[in-house]
């Protein structure tokens, strides 16, 4: 199980990319940020391995910020805050 430290962060909205292959997880994801506003918290859960590598790119590249990654039982588990 992988996870960031602390209390879970509340979401704005939720994205179920589950039974996704990449990257379309990532690609659904970009799309949803698209829609918030700056600041929103976008909480995302993918079945693909490989979202784990795509999503902490992503957040660095694209200057959003990955509050926290869970992965338990194949099943992970994003949060990120929009920039």
């Amino acid at each position: 199980m992988i996870e960031t430290a602390g209390p879970v962060p509340a979401h704005d909205a939720e994205l179920d990319a589950r039974g996704l292959n990449c990257p379309l997880p990532l690609l659904k994801a970009k799309l949803e940020l698209n829609r918030l506003p700056s600041g929103a918290v976008l909480k995302v859960i993918a079945s693909d391995a490989g979202s784990q590598r795509d999503f902490r790119a992503f957040a660095r590249l694209a200057g959003h910020q990955l509050l926290r990654e869970e992965e338990e039982a194949g099943c992970f588990r994003y949060w990120l805050r929009k920039a």
